[in-house]
């Protein structure tokens, strides 16, 4: 019923399975990924820290991702949002510790890093997609007690040209010298620094900023990612019998939240 008359009065459907309704149906929102997993480009830069992402950049996960970050719809912020703090979550448990973050990391809170948009790009567009899903991401870590906090050290000194078509050689020579951190670390250990997209494809964007993070004293731990391109993904072996999934930490949001 919430759904109808949702319809009838903003006209909007399900950027899923199109139907009538708020952007993300309930059906579409339960079968969303529940578990990150580790992606791994094929060929992969060199030094890339290792990346997990909740599924394949394909299907539902394209179009959330596309309508969010094309199309402003604002709301699915919070579905992607929760999607990445499942990443970062299988990240950190597996790089920092499979108990991780009970008991509290030996490594400290975790630092969220997202990866920026060139300004125009942002202007362009009318909002920052990847900023706001990273925000909900802390939202969605600190309900579960996760200390975490957001930093932006990076910034975009060069805007490469369309990477549509471009191979994983031209892509690594296109995004060469893009990023710079504007300042290193405050006093302390900066904790578990994880660097954040919402797709990983060839990898180069994600190594690029992680090399002009390096360079300014941050020493990120993971990368994590909403969704990676199916031809790069790896395979993951599921656990054995007996062995509790570890990689989900967070409930769903109810949708519309």
């Amino acid at each position: 019923m919430w759904d109808a008359l949702l319809d009838l009065a903003a006209g909007s459907v399900c950027v899923v399975c199109t139907r009538p309704g708020r952007a993300l149906c309930r059906r579409c929102h339960r079968a969303l990924p529940g578990a990150g997993a580790p992606a791994r480009p094929t060929p992969c830069p060199p030094g890339l820290v290792p990346v997990h992402a909740t599924g394949d950049y394909d299907g539902a996960l394209r179009a959330l991702v596309l309508a969010h970050k094309e199309h402003a719809v604002h709301g699915l912020a919070v579905p992607l949002g929760d999607l990445l703090a499942v990443a970062v979550t299988a990240a950190l448990r597996a790089e920092v510790g499979r108990a991780w973050p009970y008991p509290p990391s030996p490594a400290g809170p975790v630092v969220l890093v997202p990866v920026p948009s060139h300004p125009r790009v942002v202007r362009e567009r009318g909002h920052d997609p990847l900023l706001r899903l990273t925000r909900r991401a802390a939202t969605a870590l600190r309900r579960d007690g996760v200390p975490v906090s957001v930093a932006r050290p990076l910034l975009v000194v060069g805007r490469p040209r369309d990477q549509a078509g471009l191979t994983a050689q031209e892509r690594a020579a296109n995004l060469a010298g893009r990023f710079a951190a504007r300042a290193g670390p405050g006093p302390g250990d900066p904790g578990a620094v994880v660097l954040v997209d919402d797709v990983l494809t060839t990898g180069w964007t994600l190594r690029s900023a992680q090399a002009a993070l390096e360079q300014r004293g941050w020493a990120p731990v993971a990368g994590a990612t909403v969704a990676a391109t199916r031809r790069h993904r790896r395979q993951v072996v599921p656990p054995a019998p007996g062995v509790p999934d570890l990689g989900v930490l967070l409930p769903r949001s109810p949708p519309g939240h």
